[in-house]
């Protein structure tokens, strides 16, 4: 075979986005009004993302249906039939985006990325993709995912069962599970969510969850929305978003300023009762009292007004007594549709991981740590992600410094400034990176994409103010000062926070074991970022250096 015919192909492009998810398509759609060459690449095989891959029973977003979506996207009107949107309509409304927007025409998918390299000469970046491709860009951003590196728990043994093992992140399609014995081993939202459907279903044989941490889950309060609120929220959506942007969580709830001892002890629980029949775990939290997340009264009170809710709903006192939490209600908040009353049907148990551990899997099953063993015939891994960074330790991105970004965080902690750049590592942006803002996705990552666009039309500006004939490269990049005092700003917002207490915590990357305590995400949540942007870029985008160089 001739040398010429292996040569990897080469292709310049202004920009590569990898991912097609909320934040890759969004930020496709960003650049392209830039008139900004811009390629997309995705390992799937379809736009989508996290709902590309996420199709296990139960998959629903816990954020109301008529804001999991693009503000932007008005020309399709909001036809959710439901008070929140299951993740198979999730993936339509991504896919019809795509299409009406004339976005896969910039999209390649199938293809990964397995390697980028800055060039500081001409200040771009060299890619290399799984279909041996190499892309030479002046931008490279990466929308990988918040929730995407799949975790699997660190027990002896996982490989010897000989029966069925499924990731709920690697759902395969048409699963039946009919009259066979299901093990399910995690119990967070996406735990939750499929032991829910599972039991509803009604059509395995039996049904276990392995649990390993309690959790304090509220009703989601799914119904159907009638026709007239639909027309409603069609009709006022110029109202909404913006609210909705400047609020702290984006769930568009009214949260409360109100601390617990501000209201008498008679009358707190009729608040909590409220937001519990209301449903939704983000008002359950935030809409009722000011300080549940950070006062240890409050938030016992509000942790023991759901364990209360838990005995009266589960029959068996045994089950309900393993299904109460005993820490702080401080996880990710978790809202369910009817998740507590699957466990009075006869073919549902539980495990309590914490009293009597998985020692190791066998053939048939697994052996627990008190000698019993237990036969499946399937397994479900619920057991979550390597949050915000997991995504990048599959990839090579060595920045100015020649240092793998891996292996940068791996010395400093996930760290990056405002949650989409990181010092050393110019003309790379993130979407959802770290320190960003916890809050809902979409509005968070439309914010995310539009700061990135804006930083790519300020360093193009100031090239042109630097050569007339606009050949000269510019380089955006984060001072490590900036990147150092947003990450201590993240830390100390999160300082006073009950979450923090809390044991084996993704949102501070403790489910992984061996990984560094950090505090992932930006706690003052989506509209004090979005200050934080505007005063930023008010101080001559303090925080961001500009340079030019030669032209590729």
């Amino acid at each position: 075979m001739l040398a010429r015919e292996i040569e990897p192909r080469r292709l310049t492009h202004d920009a590569l986005i990898v991912g097609a998810g909320f934040g890759g398509l969004y930020q496709l759609y960003k650049l392209r009004q830039l008139g900004m060459d811009v390629k997309v690449i995705d390992t799937a095989s379809d736009v989508g993302g996290t709902w590309y891959w996420n199709r296990y029973p139960g998959a629903m977003s816990d954020t109301e249906s008529y804001l999991y979506r693009y503000s932007w996207d008005d020309d399709d009107l909001f036809t959710s039939p439901n008070r929140y949107v299951m993740g198979p309509e999730i993936f339509t409304y991504l896919r019809g985006v795509a299409d009406r927007h004339d976005l896969r025409r910039h999209i390649e998918l199938e293809t990964s990325l397995v390697s980028a390299v800055y060039d500081e000469h001409l200040n771009s970046w060299t890619v290399t993709t799984s279909r041996d491709q190499i892309i030479t860009v002046r931008y490279l951003i990466t929308a990988l995912g918040l929730l995407s590196k799949i975790n699997y728990p660190d027990i002896p043994g996982i490989p010897d069962f000989q029966g069925e093992k499924y990731h709920t992140a690697a759902w395969p399609e048409n699963l039946d599970l009919t009259n066979k014995r299901v093990g399910i081993i995690g119990n967070g939202s996406t735990g939750v969510q499929v032991i829910t459907a599972l039991a509803k279903e009604g059509k395995v044989q039996r049904l276990i969850s392995f649990q390993r941490h309690p959790q304090y889950s509220v009703p989601a309060g799914n119904r159907a929305l009638t026709e007239r609120e639909r027309v409603d929220i069609n009709a006022s959506y110029q109202d909404i978003w913006p609210s909705v942007k400047d609020s702290a969580t984006a769930f568009g709830i009214t949260e409360s300023l109100t601390p617990m001892a501000a209201i008498a002890p008679e009358k707190r629980k009729a608040v909590l009762q409220k937001a519990w029949d209301e449903g939704n775990a983000f008002r359950y939290m935030f809409s009722t009292f000011a300080d549940i997340t950070y006062n240890e009264d409050a938030n016992e009170a509000a942790a023991d007004f759901i364990r209360e809710k838990i005995r009266e709903t589960v029959k068996d006192p045994e089950k309900a007594r393993k299904l109460c939490p005993s820490e702080p209600y401080a996880r990710r908040p978790l809202c369910d549709s009817g998740y507590y009353e699957q466990f009075n049907k006869d073919f549902v148990d539980i495990v309590s991981l914490k009293e009597n551990p998985i020692a190791k899997f066998n053939e048939r099953g697994l052996a627990l740590q008190d000698g019993s063993e237990i036969e499946l015939d399937v397994i479900i891994f619920a057991t979550g992600f390597d949050a915000v960074d997991g995504s990048y330790k599959n990839v090579t991105i060595k920045g100015r410094s020649g240092i793998d970004l891996k292996d940068h965080w791996r010395e400093t902690g996930p760290a990056s400034f405002m949650g989409i750049a990181v010092a050393q590592y110019p003309n790379l942006f993130m979407i959802l990176g770290p320190n960003g803002p916890f809050a809902n996705n979409p509005p968070a990552i439309e914010t995310q994409a539009e700061l990135i666009t804006d930083c790519i039309a300020y360093a193009e500006h100031f090239a042109t103010t630097q050569d007339k004939h606009a050949v000269a490269a510019p380089a955006i990049e984060v001072a490590e000062e900036a990147e150092q005092n947003w990450t201590d700003l993240c830390d100390q917002a999160s300082a006073n926070s009950l979450f923090r207490k809390i044991d084996s915590s993704w949102i501070f990357g403790q489910n992984i074991k061996g990984k560094r305590f950090s505090s992932l995400f930006y706690f003052p949540g989506l509209g004090e970022y979005r200050r934080r942007i505007q005063e930023m870029k008010a101080n001559g985008w303090a925080g961001f250096l500009l340079s030019v160089g030669h032209a590729a």
